[in-house]
């Protein structure tokens, strides 16, 4: 009796997954990830006979990124500036630095007006325990503010 094994070997490269796959390893859903590829954030994914799309590992690196983006604040436009430079063969990284050093700005803005809305609502607090709650009439609805 003679028996052939075939087997199939797939290189690292030729791995592909479904959308519903990338989607549960990116921790996100399809939907978003069709918004991406609307939006040019992520490439277009070869497709099989059937149309579905077929991504590789890269996509899930590219969604890693993205999120990282996200968590530093940068919006999605900048996040899709950043991945054209790589996209096209350059480095991002100096226009990278660029977009944190505005953001550390907006941060820094965004606290002093933490800071000023915390003396803010601390003084109507203050004034609010020496006012009693009698004290307040229909039309002003509450003194304390």
């Amino acid at each position: 009796m003679d028996l052939k094994v075939c087997l199939k070997v797939k290189s690292v490269a030729e791995v592909t997954m479904r959308i519903g796959e990338l989607a549960g390893k990116a921790k996100t859903r399809a939907s978003t990830l069709r918004y991406y590829e609307e939006r040019g954030l992520l490439q277009p994914p070869e497709r099989t006979p059937a149309g579905y799309r077929n991504y590789g590992d890269e996509a899930v690196q590219r969604l890693e990124f993205i999120d990282r983006a996200r968590a530093a604040g940068l919006t999605l436009a900048q996040t899709a500036e950043i991945l054209e430079v790589r996209d096209a063969g350059g480095s991002p990284c100096g226009h990278v630095r660029d977009l944190l050093d505005r953001r550390l700005v907006e941060i820094d803005e965004q606290l002093e007006h933490l800071r000023l809305l915390r003396t803010s609502v601390a003084e109507l607090r203050a004034n609010a325990a020496q006012t009693p709650p009698e004290a307040c009439t229909p039309e002003s609805i509450c003194r304390y503010l």
